[in-house]
């Protein structure tokens, strides 16, 4: 497949010369007091305000690394006000040269997953740029849950993050279970995303359907790079959750690549323990964002 998301995203990560990925979740009650729009309950305004808090920190991180990712759901509380402000912080995004991961960790079945892969990764076609270059998408209600997500790729260009090893607490209450064949639920889901995505391997050797898959458990970690060669991994849990460096290299190929890292809380809410003010709010994203992409620099020497 020609000039897919998996290769638009190698070839931006190489001449980015980073791995990490800034996630905006702009949670209002943490803003700067500069945004802050006191006791106001009105929707359209407080929208307004997460748009511009995403955009500001998109332009702080713009110059530093290749791709970010925003979270639909600090939005979808403000109604169609908080859609179009998600939308209009993708289409800025886009418009300062970043790819965009929309987190939306949707899935259903049927005509409900097929409308789903529309609303988020088909918009108005192949060019919409208010529509993200990929999306993450819930794997665990099977194949013709994620199929309506992976057709929608293939069609417009653009690419999923399959939910496969999650970094939340209690994750291993299903995705560490044994099953009769001795492997865990999570290698079982690994396995069909590697079937999903042969379909769409591009000239970097990378599918566009790749995986969500958090480095906390070394073992698994590299058990799922073996099951899953040609998946690209976002990887949770750097930064405000402590995955280390170490932990990190694990979801990497023997050749350093194929994972891009997230961090969130500890780059966009850097200004809440800087001592530059609020004045200096970016400034602080953008020091932060510079020692995300230091502390990833060592990757290949653990990998």
């Amino acid at each position: 497949m020609a000039d897919g998301f998996a290769d638009r995203l190698v070839r931006r990560v190489q001449t980015c010369g980073t791995c990490a990925c800034v996630g905006i979740d702009p949670d209002l009650e943490r803003l700067p007091a500069s945004l802050r729009v006191g006791e106001s309950t009105d929707r359209k305004t407080s929208a307004g305000v997460l748009e511009q808090f995403s955009k500001d920190v998109i332009d702080a991180v713009a110059d530093r690394v290749a791709v970010v990712k925003l979270n639909i759901a600090f939005f979808e509380p403000f109604r169609g006000a908080g859609i179009d402000a998600y939308h209009e912080s993708v289409r800025h995004a886009h418009d300062r040269g970043l790819l965009v991961i929309g987190d939306i960790k949707r899935s259903d079945i049927g005509h409900s997953s097929a409308s789903y892969a529309a609303a988020h990764l088909i918009g108005d076609g192949p060019t919409d740029d208010s529509i993200p270059d990929a999306v993450t998408v819930n794997g665990y209600l099977g194949s013709d849950g994620v199929a309506p997500f992976v057709e929608a790729a293939n069609a417009t260009g653009r690419g999923i993050f399959v939910l496969v090893h999650t970094s939340n607490a209690s994750a291993a209450q299903l995705q560490h279970l044994p099953l009769g064949n001795g492997n865990m639920v999570v290698e079982e889901v690994a396995a069909l995303v590697h079937e999903w995505g042969k379909s769409s391997i591009g000239a970097s050797g990378f599918s566009n359907i790749g995986a969500v898959a958090a480095p906390g458990n070394l073992e698994i970690a590299r058990k799922l790079r073996r099951l899953m060669p040609h998946g690209i991994f976002l990887v949770p849990g750097f930064g405000a959750q402590g995955r280390s460096v170490e932990q990190v290299a694990a979801c990497f190929d023997e050749n350093g690549k194929g994972a891009i890292v997230n961090a969130s809380r500890s780059v966009i809410y850097a200004y809440e323990s800087s001592d530059g003010g609020d004045a200096s709010w970016q400034e602080s994203v953008a020091r932060a964002c510079d020692e995300f992409v230091a502390a990833l620099a060592s990757i290949h020497e653990n990998v």
